[in-house]
C-alpha cells in the first residue's frame, strides 16, 4: 500500500462513535490473535508436520501388514521390488494429494473465505484419519495409501490457506513472527510424531494404527474453536465488502476499539482493487510488475522442498543406520531431531522481526552447505574413525537446526507480503504447486539418489542450497515492516517497470479526493454497511 494513502502511526485519528480520539498504535498481541493461529496451526501445519514423520517409526510393521496382505488374497508373498514400490508409493503419494490441494485452493479460499476454508479442510483430514487407521483392521493395504492420498489433499490446502489467513489478519509489525507459527507447527508435528512412534507408545505392531487415529484430534480442536473467531478482515473488505464486519474482526484481532487507521488502510488498497477481479494463475503470470516476486517464491518453494529435509525426515531411520547407530537406540536419537527442529523455528519467529528474512534466509542455506559438506566426509570415512558416526548425528541436527531458522518458514511468508489481495490465491496456488510437485521427487527419487551416490547423495542438496543462496543474495530485497508498495518498489528496476508506471498502474485511483473514494467505494456495497474511516 502507498504509505501516503494512510496516516503514520502514531497519527490521531477520529474517534469511533462513543470513543475520544486515541493515537493508533502499533499492532501487538492479542489473545485473539494468538488463539486464532495457534489454532489454526494447530489443525493444519501441525498434520503436515505430523504426516511427514509418523510413518517413519512403523515402517517395518506396515511392510509387514503389506506382505501378509498380499500373502492372504494371492497365495505368495510379494517380492522385495514390489514391496519396496507399495512403501515408495505411499510415502510419496501424501504430496500428490498436497498438490491436489494446492490447485484447488484458490477457488475454495475465494468462496468460502480463509478461516471457512480451514475449517470444511478438516473433513479431509477426519476421512484420511478413519481410513488409516481402519486399515489394518480391514486387511486393505489399499486404505492406508487412499488416506495418505486425502491426507495430503489436507495439507495442501492448509498450507495455502493458513499462511493466507494469518498473513492477513496480523500487523506488518509482527507478520514475520505470526507467518513463523507455520513452520513452528510443522516441527512441532513432526516431533509429535515421533514421540508417539515410540516403542513405549504407539510403536509397537499392534498399536501402528493409532498412530494415524490421532490426526482426528487435532481436526477437532480447530472446529471445535475457530468459528468463535473472525474471519480474515481484509478478506471480508477487499472481497466481501462487509465494513462492518471487517472493523469487528480488527477490532477482535488487534484488542482495541479505534481500528479506523486498520480500516483506512486496507481501503486505500480497496480503492485501487475495486474494480480488480481475483487474477488467475496465467494472468500472475503476464504481469510484469510482480515477475520476479513470482520467479523468488518459485525459487524459495523449490530450495525448500529440494535442500534435502525431507528426505532426512522420509528415511532418517536408515540414515542413522548407516552412521553406524545401535538400531534399538534409532528411536530416541530421531526424537532429537524433532526438538532441535522446533527450538529452531521458535528461535526463528522471535527474531524475524528484528534481523530480517534475507538473512535468516540466505545465511540458513549457507550453513546448510558447510554441513552437508562435513557430513559427507563423516560417513564416508566413518568405518576408518570410531567417532566419526557421532559427527554424522551432529550434522544432521545442524542441518535441520539451520533450516529451521530461515528456508522452513520464511517462504510462506515472502509469499504472502509479495502479492496484493487480489493476487494473493493464485501466488500461493504456484507456490503450493511447486512445493508439492518438489517434495514428491524427493520422496521418490532419493532412495535412488541414495543408492546411485552413497555417502556423497548430500552433495547434491548442498548444491541446490548453493544455488538457492546465490540467488537470494542478489535478487531478494527485505521485507520487514515494509508495505506492499515498498517491497513493489524494491521489485520494480528489476521488473523493468518505473517507479512512475508502476505507482500510476496500481493507484491510479489516487487522483480522486478521499471523500470521493469513499463514496464510490460505499456505493459499491450491496449490503449498506459500509462506514467511513475517518482520519
Amino acid at each position: 500500500m502507498d504509505p501516503a494513502a494512510a496516516p503514520e502511526e502514531d497519527t490521531l485519528v477520529a474517534p469511533a462513535a462513543g470513543k475520544g480520539p486515541r493515537r493508533a498504535g502499533k499492532g501487538n498481541w492479542s489473545g485473539s490473535l494468538i488463539v486464532a493461529s495457534l489454532t489454526g496451526a494447530f489443525g493444519s501445519s501441525f498434520l503436515y508436520g505430523y504426516n511427514l514423520s509418523v510413518v517413519n517409526a512403523p515402517a517395518v510393521y506396515i511392510k509387514k501388514f503389506y506382505n501378509e496382505t498380499w500373502e492372504r488374497r494371492y497365495g505368495f508373498s510379494v517380492d522385495e521390488s514390489t514391496l519396496t514400490l507399495l512403501w515408495s508409493i505411499t510415502v510419496s503419494i501424501f504430496a500428490i494429494g498436497g498438490l491436489v490441494g494446492a490447485i484447488i485452493v484458490t477457488p475454495i479460499v475465494k468462496f468460502f473465505g480463509r478461516k471457512c476454508t480451514l475449517l470444511l479442510n478438516n473433513v479431509f483430514a477426519v476421512s484420511a484419519a478413519l481410513l488409516m487407521s481402519l486399515s489394518l483392521l480391514a486387511g486393505s493395504f489399499e486404505m492406508l495409501i487412499l488416506g495418505r492420498i486425502i491426507m495430503g489433499v489436507d495439507a495442501g490446502i492448509s498450507l495455502s490457506a493458513l499462511p493466507m489467513y494469518l498473513s492477513e489478519i496480523s500487523p506488518k509489525e509482527i507478520r514475520g513472527s505470526l507467518g513463523q507459527v507455520t513452520a513452528i507447527f510443522i516441527c512441532v508435528g513432526v516431533f509429535t510424531g515421533q514421540v508417539l512412534g515410540l516403542p513405549e507408545i504407539f510403536g509397537k505392531e499392534s498399536r501402528w494404527p493409532f498412530l494415524f487415529g490421532v490426526i482426528i484430534v487435532p481436526a477437532l480442536v480447530q472446529v471445535v474453536i475457530l468459528p468463535f473467531l473472525p474471519e480474515s478482515p481484509r478478506y471480508l473488505l477487499l472481497e466481501k465488502h462487509n465494513t462492518s464486519k471487517a472493523e469487528k474482526a480488527f477490532q477482535t484481532f488487534l484488542g482495541k476499539d479505534d481500528v479506523s487507521h486498520e480500516v483506512e488502510e486496507v481501503l486505500a488498497e480497496s480503492r485501487v482493487q475495486r474494480n480488480t477481479k481475483l487474477v488467475s494463475v496465467l494472468q500472475l503470470l503476464k504481469t510484469r510488475s510482480v515477475r520476479w516476486q513470482v520467479i523468488t517464491v518459485v525459487v524459495t518453494m523449490g530450495c525448500y522442498q529440494l535442500c534435502g529435509l525431507n528426505a532426512i525426515w522420509y528415511y532418517t531411520n536408515n540414515i542413522f543406520s548407516k552412521a553406524g547407530i545401535n538400531p534399538e537406540t534409532i528411536p530416541y536419537v530421531t526424537l532429537s531431531t524433532g526438538a532441535v527442529e522446533t527450538l529452531a523455528a521458535v528461535f526463528s519467529g522471535l527474531v524475524i522481526e528484528r534481523l530480517g528474512r534475507r538473512p535468516l534466509l540466505i545465511g540458513g542455506f549457507g550453513l546448510m552447505i558447510v554441513f552437508f559438506a562435513i557430513l559427507t566426509v563423516s560417513l564416508t570415512l566413518q568405518n576408518n574413525v570410531h567417532w566419526l558416526p557421532y559427527l554424522s548425528i551432529f550434522c544432521i541436527l545442524a542441518i535441520i537446526a539451520s533450516f529451521c531458522i530461515g528456508p522452513g518458514g520464511i517462504p510462506f511468508v515472502l509469499t504472502g507480503e509479495f502479492f496484493q489481495q487480489s493476487q494473493r490465491p493464485a501466488a500461493f496456488m504456484i507456490a503450493g504447486t511447486v512445493n508439492w510437485l518438489s517434495n514428491f521427487a524427493v520422496g521418490l527419487l532419493f532412495p535412488f539418489i541414495q543408492s546411485g551416490l552413497q555417502t556423497y547423495c548430500f552433495l547434491v542438496f548442498a548444491a541446490i542450497c548453493f544455488a538457492g543462496a546465490t540467488y537470494l543474495f542478489f535478487v531478494l530485497p527485505e521485507t520487514k515492516n515494509k508495505t506492499l508498495n515498498e517491497i513493489s518498489q524494491a521489485f520494480a528496476k528489476r521488473n523493468k517497470v518505473s517507479l512512475e508506471m508502476q505507482e500510476m498502474n496500481h493507484y491510479s485511483g489516487e487522483r480522486k479526493s478521499s471523500a470521493e473514494q469513499e463514496s464510490n467505494f460505499t456505493s459499491s456495497v450491496d449490503n449498506g454497511e459500509t462506514k467511513k474511516g475517518i482520519v
